[in-house]
């Protein structure tokens, strides 16, 4: 039995006035009516993802027992390259089902919400008294992707950090660094040890660059790629190149090892996981890897996960999180009702520590429920997203495709010295101003 409030309790006191029915008839996070009640809670994702619709089918089958008896789970799936266009069909058609996959970027949802499409979650989940259930943390880094609404849901959340090596500092004599000055004097002292400081992707570019995005959260604050896409700052600023700079001077002091550029995601990887690196950026999603005693032959127990650490001086707070929310889903306005609310109030109660429990994976779903046998690291992130507020994006998140690919391309010889800082961020900017 859900504990959340049925839509028309919710709004039985707002009904009381005429006022306020306006209100609700303007705001609320229910559609047009243009469109016929669902029979079905039909939920369109892509193919590729198995897990989500897994445990929604889990949830029909026990905690959501009573909203799928009253309102059936109906799975439909599409290959996710096929997956804007079958929305915009949809659409067209006004035949976007209850949920589904957003499209491949925020876009393409906001071009959805404006025709109606897309519900208002932090209406929708006010009204059922389930706002509550999600991270604070999840809900500003959907803000951030979605132009500061809050219409997907996150049932996926990944935040970045570095995961180290603990041994590896101990033998270097260093301690976890919270400041950059910090963490170069660590890298020296490490590879003074025979260790490669960082492991890191050349080869996808992208594990690089979100290095170079997270100094500049850290020195110039959480909206500095936001005035960038804004057009109120440039790349080539001095403070901008100044961060491309210092991720520069890493790969300069032999800090990323040796032939970066031709190594892939999994090699960098196996690199942390055996050993051969003390320092390794990633996101969460790598926790498989890190709980996998085939994979990591370091140890579970022997592996730390920091924040990327402060800027001297900087504006930017240590514990705002680099953070994603993979390929989110929502929901459709125009064929949301009471039954389907009685859906997102069971999802939103229960889905966070369902996943966890039967999957070992991290949504921004707060885990209302007590789950034991969680892998250590995995607790270790589930604890620090339920302690964030705010979270920031990274490098490329509000780049065009072409400024995404020049970024990522370039990357490894940003570190390598083949181009210089400045060179780097005048031809990401180039394809920005295109």
């Amino acid at each position: 039995m859900s504990r959340h409030m049925s839509r028309n309790a919710a709004l039985a006191p707002i009904l009381a006035g005429a006022g306020a029915l306006a209100l609700v008839l303007t705001g609320c996070a229910g559609g047009a009516g243009n469109a016929a009640a669902p029979t079905a809670f039909t939920y369109l994702i892509n193919s590729e993802n198995t897990m989500i619709p897994g445990q929604i089918t889990a949830l029909s089958e026990d905690q959501c027992k009573a909203e799928n008896t009253a309102l059936p789970l109906k799975v439909e799936t599409v290959p996710q390259t096929n997956l804007d266009q079958k929305l915009q069909l949809l659409a067209g058609q006004n035949a976007l089902p209850a949920m589904y996959a957003a499209g491949n970027a925020p876009a393409l949802t906001k071009t959805l919400d404006e025709s109606g499409n897309v519900v208002d979650f932090e209406v929708a989940l006010a009204e059922i008294g389930a706002l509550d259930d999600i991270e604070p943390a999840a809900i500003s880094t959907i803000k951030s992707l979605y132009g500061g609404k809050f219409n997907v849901l996150p049932y996926q959340y990944n935040i970045e950090g570095i995961w180290y090596n603990k041994q590896v500092f101990a033998d270097a004599g260093v301690d976890v660094p919270a400041t950059w000055s910090e963490l170069v004097a660590a890298s020296a002292a490490i590879a003074k040890t025979g260790v490669t400081p960082f492991s890191a992707s050349g080869e996808q570019g992208w594990p690089l660059t979100r290095l170079v995005g997270d100094y500049l959260f850290r020195d110039l604050g959480a909206d500095a790629l936001q005035k960038v896409a804004d057009g109120d700052a440039k790349l080539t600023d001095p403070e901008y190149v100044a961060a491309a700079q210092a991720i520069a001077d890493l790969g300069t002091a032999g800090y990323f090892g040796q032939g970066v550029g031709s190594i892939d995601y999994d090699t960098a990887a196996s690199q942390f996981l055996n050993g051969k690196a003390a320092m390794f950026y990633m996101g969460s999603w790598i926790l498989e890897s890190m709980n996998d005693p085939e994979r990591n032959k370091i140890g579970a127990d022997n592996v730390g996960f920091m924040p990327f650490p402060a800027v001297e001086g900087g504006k930017g707070s240590i514990d705002e999180y680099p953070a994603n929310v993979g390929l989110p889903s929502t929901m459709s306005a125009k064929v949301y009702d009471d039954k389907v609310a009685d859906w997102l109030g069971c999802i939103a109660e229960n889905y966070g520590s369902a996943a966890l429990k039967d999957q070992g994976t991290i949504s921004g779903f707060k885990a209302n429920s007590e789950v034991s046998g969680i892998d250590p690291l995995t607790q270790v992130v589930q604890t620090t997203i339920s302690e964030s507020t705010s979270s920031v994006l990274w490098f490329e998140a509000l780049f065009s495709t072409k400024a995404t690919t020049t970024s990522q391309t370039n990357a490894a010889q940003l570190v390598s010295g083949a181009i210089s800082a400045e060179e780097f961020m005048k031809l990401v900017q180039a394809d920005l101003d295109s």
